[in-house]
Formats: C-alpha cells, structure tokens, sequence
C-alpha cells in the first residue's frame, strides 16, 4: 500500500521514549554493491516478515529505506540486513536515523529514482547460479535449454547497461518486452527474479543463430547451437558470441585445429585459454585443489592458472590437450562456461574447447555480430551469435592462486568495474593508465572505480576502445573531474589523450567538457607502489620494489629495476639495478639476445661480443655482431634502462631458452618454467654504498660472471635459472634491511612470475618485515591507473 503524500500526513510525533515497544521510523542510506544483486526484494521479504511499514528505493548513490515499527523490531531490521544481505552484495557504507513515525501502513517497492550524483557501484556480469542451470537441464521447465536464463542472483550486469541507476529500460534487454509470465516473475517480491532486468525465457527474449563468413543464417535457436558444437568437433573454428564479446573456439584436442587457429589469428606461441564443461573435466586436465574448485565455480568465473595434470588417476575420461594451446609450458589457464550458452555447448562437445579472445592479436575483443564478420571473417569459419546487444567489451578475467589466495593479472569479467574502497575520500579524478594493459580509473569519494582490462594501446581498435571507455565511465557516472592523470611518459598514447582531451587535438570525440581540468604527470613506478599500498589499505611510507619491463623516469631514462621509499604524495628513488643499454631501443624487447650482448659488453667491453661459445653471440653473424659494437659504443638508438624485466631476458637468451620472442614477458616464463625447484644457493649481487643524494646500485656483473662459469662448468640451466631467481630475492631483502621500512610493496610486471614473488616475500618475511601484493587489481600494469588516482589525491590534498 502507497502511503498518503507527504503533504497530507500530520506532523510525525517524537520517536517514542526508547522503549523496546515504542512506535519508530528510521531511515537507511546504504551504499555499496547493492543493486542487481536482489537488495530491494531482500529488504521486503525481511519487512514484511517483521511486520513493518515504509519503502525501499534504488537511487544513483545506492540504496534507500524508511521503516516504521516498534523499535525493537527495528533494532532487528537494521541487525539483519548487514547479517543476512544477498550472497552478491557489499554494504561499503550504513548510514541511520531516527525519526518519528508516521503512521504508513504496508512496506512497498518504489522506483528508482534518477536525481544526485551517480555513485553506486555496477556490478560486474555473474556466471550462472546453481538453480539457473538446473532449469536449463530440467525437459519439465519453460527455460530448458535457454540460453539466456538468468535471474537476481546471475547474469549479465555491467556488458548490458547503458545508464544508472540499473532499471531495464537502461539496458539492451530494453528492445525485449517480457511475455507475461517473466513480467509476473519480474513483478513479484517473492519470486526470486523479482526485477531481475535481464528476465527473458524462449517466448520473449533473445534467441541465437549460426551464420557463415558471408552472414547467411543457416540455422536457428536450439539447432543452431547443436550444429556449432558439430563444427567444433569436426575441427572447425567457431566463433562465439558471449557476455562482453566474441570468443573464437576450436577442439583443444586438435593439434591441427589449433595450429590454424594460432596460423589466422595470429598468436603463434602464447598460451591459449581453455573453458571445461565442469569441475570433472578441468580436473582431468589440472591439478585442482579445494581452493582452486572454489575460484572455477565462483561467480566470477576467472580463467584460472593451474599446473597440468600428471597421471590419471581419476574416475572417466582424462581429456589430453594439443602440446601446441600452451608450448612449453607446465600450467594451463582453465575456465568453466560463464553463460547458460556456453553451459549448453560444451555439454554438447562433451569435450574441452579452447576458448580464446575474439579478435586478431593486439585489437580488442569484438562485440558486434557485424563487426564480428568483417574482423574475424578470416579467422572463423562459423559464427554462433545472438540479438541481446553488448553494451561495451568486458574480456574474461585471469587470475592465480598466490600464497594461498586469489590474485588477478587480468581484471574483467566478474571483477570490473567494482570500485577498490580507499580510506580518504577523494576529490572527482579521472586517470588514464599506461600505455600496455590499459585500464582507466575514476575516483569518487572512497571508491575508486577501475575499468575492465582494455589492453595495449597500439592499433586503432585499441585506441578507440580506451577513447569507448572514457566516455562510458564520464557518462554513467556522469563525473566532472578536479584533474586528469596520466603518466610521466611523453609518448605514451594515453598521455597524449589526456594532455589534448578538450583542447582541440585528436582525442577520439568530443571530451569539451574536459577543457579546463588541470593535468597531473604521476611517474610509472610511484603509480605501481601507490596502488599496492591502496588496496592493502596501507599509509605512512613504504619500500617498493617496483619491478618492470620499462617506464619513463624522472631523470629521463628508461627505468624498470627500482626501489622506491615513498607514500602516496612522493617518494625518494633509494635504489636501482645497474643500468645497461637497449641495443636497437624496441627491438631488443623482442630480441632477448640483443640484450644479453649488452650484458656482454658491459662487463667486458668488445671482447665480449666474440664469445661464440655462448648461444645469443652465435645468433648473430659477424657483421651483426661489429654493428651492435657502435650501436653499444656509441649509444645511438641504445638507450640506458634499468629495467629487471630485461635482465630477466637476457638470461633467458644466456641459457639458450629463447633468443626472440613472440609475446610479452615470453622469455622470462620460459626461464621461470625451466629453475629447478630444488635449487636454493644464490650468486652474489652487489649493493653499492649510498652515495651522496643519490640511489644506491644492484650490481649485476657478478652475478652474471658466475652464470658465465657455470656454463662454462656445464651447469644444467634449470640449476642457473633457480640461482638467477632466487639471488633476486636475496638482493630484494638487502635492500629492504638498508632501507629500514618494515613494509614492503611487490608491484610492477615482474611480481607475475610466482618463482620470484613467492621467494621475495618468503625471505622478506623470515628477514622480519611485512609484505604486500597485489589481489584486487593486477601487479602488471592493469593497476596504474588505480596508482595515478591515489597519488593525485594526495598532491592535491597536500596543495590545499
């Protein structure tokens, strides 16, 4: 019952006198993950059974109640919903007060309402509930075999939504008008898909179809799904339109299937993802502890690294994988289906898939049936689609398991864009990333909200998705930012994107409105620190050790082996690995060996460029060789970095295990998949004195003369690279005993290497100091822009 408007209601007498029968009313202001996630059905199911009065609203800023009762029923209310609140919902903040009652009678849903600044968090999309699925398997129910089933506690969320607060005519299930027994369901406070917005069943909602290259459509609904699995199992590439874009499938059993696919995409040796029909099958292919079945099944349904399976020793199939969906290497990253469709088609395959992004190498994933056809038409050979739009790209997430707990190193689906909680509130501030693994991220209040994963900002698909990105986060939370944030480095397209944005230049759209906002440079390395810092809650100063491929310094170089005593509004560079050169400036990222020549040459000039005993001097022929010699000598297009994720390189090419490489970070996994795990002795580092004003240095040509040795000595590589890993440690911890700070941060692209990072934080431990990781947000540079909004908050609370 709707209570009389407020202008005809008498005055409301005084909340009674604090006795436990006494009429009251109270009002709730919630915040936090508390919308789609069932909190208003919850809210009346719970007055109801209290025999309370009052309303329950949705607003942009989150949750709104008045209840009006006896106070000690109240006291209940209020007790109950922070205990009892659905399985998906956050509580951030819980505001109360008291006032007297009205006289209402009922308790009522009200509509959402539009005005005040949009703050409450989206949630991320929700792999299927256990009571979906049994629909879709149960021949008996109106949805079996529906793809698009979903409810309260599941489903599509944040690749749906096109506006806040989420109601369904703000999303793309606005063109699907509900039949009237899902708008009975949709109606009804007690059906567990009460104002569930994307509620759809056969009759009303979307449906699939499976189309070839040129876009005819060759079969429809049911059918069409059976006939893509056919295809999968014939060896044919399918590709798959999902929750936040396409995945391009194939069987991973198919050695040949899987060649073509790597062959067309191109990704010619980088891991592929794999999704497994259940828990059963991915057992057959990992090693999957309690934990590790925890984060498969969870709602958010991460591709997972686990190590491969050995042995069979299971009840069933054990499902063997093609070598070439992960080359060389002992782990396998795992998913289980994340939609009632992908549910439906590997139980049709029977088989595991790979399941990799739909796009080619380097561009963002498709999302678009159309778009799909003309970017993947030389890839795929079929394509299963339907008509639910995607309202912007969400890829899936990766995650670990790290020190007996989860961590990310891709942030999307199931995770983004839910904000990391920070303990100062924050003035509106806009961060634009880095330049490889780009997120954005806005700051409001005590939230920052982190976008999904949008990948590396080198083609024009990229760049047009991060200009997408920027659009949508200042369009749905409809953000007029205090700065914009960006890195120090002059070139990075995200920094020419913030230093133009409504000044005139090419900033992909109209950013107008951003014309006046002031800039602020945060350096690569401070970000990475910072944000570890803010999503383990801490303060005060800390040591990073920021680890890395490359980053702009504040003295013009290419930093990237750095410690960092600093909080969120500076820091002081107290030391560094020793510099080297970068022979060819890009090309050796992708040629380990020229690297190691740089090595080679710093530590015994021109001689050690003749040294064809070792594999990255044979690789060259004797011409290449003299050129490198100027290039290093004269340091043209050489420049000086003292970057760890190099050095890791450059050991790689040392040992013979990769003197090129294909993909980011290639040559240090296989350097970490080849150490011994046995192996604990250490090589000897130097540290430097401290100077005067200056950094102290990591001295690394000792260590690599005794590299130099043991190969001479005839050494198994698996017993160097052990040493390699764990002498990094050990320089890590002296470092920290020098520094004096009992807290240690581990960020930067090189802590995605579990050698490492596990024994950097064991040896720190057992040396008496805490370590922090990274959990909520990735170690690599997926969370710089999170770092870019902390460290601007603080310099601009400093200035005022």
């Amino acid at each position: 019952m709707r209570s009389a408007p407020p202008e005809s209601r008498p005055s409301p007498p005084a909340c009674g006198d604090g006795a436990a029968a006494a009429p009251c009313r109270v009002r709730i202001e919630i915040q936090g993950t508390v919308q789609g996630v069932g909190f208003r059905p919850f809210i009346y199911r719970l007055a109801s059974e209290l025999g309370l009065a009052g309303w329950v609203r949705n607003d942009t800023r989150g949750v709104f109640i008045e209840a009006e009762g006896p106070r000690a029923d109240l006291e209940i209310f209020l007790r109950r919903i922070r205990e009892e609140r659905p399985p998906r919902a956050s509580i951030q903040s819980f505001g109360e007060s008291w006032v007297g009652p009205s006289g209402e009678r009922g308790f009522e849903i009200r509509h959402s309402k539009e005005a005040g600044s949009k703050t409450t968090p989206i949630l991320p999309d929700i792999a299927p509930c256990p009571d979906c699925l049994a629909e879709i398997a149960d021949p008996s129910d109106r949805r079996y075999r529906y793809p698009f089933t979903n409810c309260t506690n599941c489903g599509p969320r944040f690749s749906i939504l096109r506006d806040l607060p989420y109601d369904r005519p703000r999303t793309t299930m606005e063109r699907f008008s509900m039949c009237a027994r899902c708008r009975r369901e949709y109606e009804d406070p007690g059906d567990r898909r009460f104002h569930a917005q994307p509620n759809a069943c056969p009759e009303c909602g979307p449906a699939v179809s499976l189309r070839d290259v040129s876009g005819g459509t060759l079969e429809r609904g049911d059918e069409a799904l059976r006939r893509a699995a056919r295809a999968i199992g014939e060896g044919r590439i399918v590709a798959v339109k999902g929750l936040g874009g396409f995945h391009l499938m194939v069987d991973a059993r198919n050695a040949a299937a899987v060649a073509r696919l790597r062959d067309r995409k191109p990704r010619r040796e980088k891991p592929l993802a794999l999704m497994a029909r259940d828990l059963d099958q991915a057992r057959s292919l990992c090693e999957i502890d309690g934990l590790a079945a925890s984060i498969l099944a969870s709602p958010e349904a991460p591709i997972l690294l686990l190590p491969r399976r050995e042995g069979a020793d299971l009840k069933g199939p054990l499902w063997e994988v093609a070598e070439n969906v992960a080359p060389g290497n002992p782990s396998l990253g795992v998913m289980l289906p994340s939609t009632p469709l992908h549910h439906l088609l590997l139980r049709e395959t029977g088989f595991p898939v790979v399941a990799t992004s739909g796009n080619l190498s380097d561009e963002p994933i498709c999302i678009d049936e159309e778009e799909a056809l003309e970017r993947l038409g030389g890839i795929a050979d079929l394509f299963l689609v339907h008509d639910r739009p995607i309202a912007r790209h969400v890829d899936d997430s990766v995650a670990w398991i790290l020190r007996g707990d989860l961590g990310l190193l891709r942030r999307a689906r199931g995770f983004a864009p839910l904000p990391v909680p920070v303990k100062e509130s924050l003035p509106v501030i806009l961060a634009v990333g880095a330049q490889m693994k780009n997120t954005v991220a806005l700051g409001v209040d005590r939230r920052v909200f982190v976008s999904q994963h949008i990948g590396d900002l080198e083609t024009p698909e990229s760049l047009e998705a991060f200009h997408r990105v920027l659009r949508d986060f200042l369009r749905l939370y409809e953000a007029k930012p205090a700065a914009i944030v960006h890195d120090l480095h002059p070139d990075y397209l995200s920094t020419r994107w913030a230093l133009c944005a409504g000044r005139g230049g090419e900033d992909g759209g109209d950013f107008s409105g951003l014309a006046g906002v002031p800039r602020i440079a945060v350096q690569h390395h401070h970000a990475h620190l910072a944000a570890c810092m803010a999503e383990n809650g801490e303060e005060g100063t800390v040591l990073g050790v920021t680890w890395d491929g490359t980053g702009h310094g504040t003295d013009g170089t290419v930093w990237g082996g750095e410690f960092l005593r600093g909080s969120f509004d500076r820091f002081d560079r107290i030391a560094h690995l020793l510099p080297f050169r970068l022979p060819g400036g890009e090309a050796a990222v992708r040629e380990p060996r020229r690297t190691a020549l740089a090595l080679l040459w710093g530590i015994y000039g021109e001689a050690g460029l003749d040294r064809e005993d070792l594999p990255p001097v044979k690789a060259f022929a004797p011409p290449e060789r003299r050129l490198l010699a100027r290039i290093l000598a004269g340091g043209i297009n050489a420049p000086v970095t003292t970057s760890a994720g190099r050095l890791f390189d450059e050991v790689a090419s040392l040992l013979g295990l990769r003197q090129h490489s294909t993909f980011e970070g290639q040559s240090a996994m296989a350097l970490e998949h080849a150490a011994d795990p046995g192996t604990v002795d250490a090589y000897p580092m130097d540290l430097s004195a401290s100077p005067p004003g200056g950094p102290r240095v990591l001295d690394w040509r000792e260590m690599v003369e005794a590299i130099l040795r043991d190969l001479r000595r005839g050494t198994a590589a698996a017993v160097i690279a052990a040493r390699f890993h764990n002498t990094l440690a050990e320089a890590i911890v002296r470092v920290a005993e020098a520094a004096g700070e009992e807290r240690v941060a581990l960020a930067g692209g090189c802590f995605q290497n579990r050698r490492l990072t596990e024994g950097a934080a064991r040896r720190l431990e057992e040396a008496g100091f805490r370590v922090l990781l990274h959990r909520q947000v990735p170690p690599n540079d997926g969370s710089i822009s999170l770092g870019q909004v902390v460290v601007a908050a603080a310099r601009l609370a400093k200035e005022s």
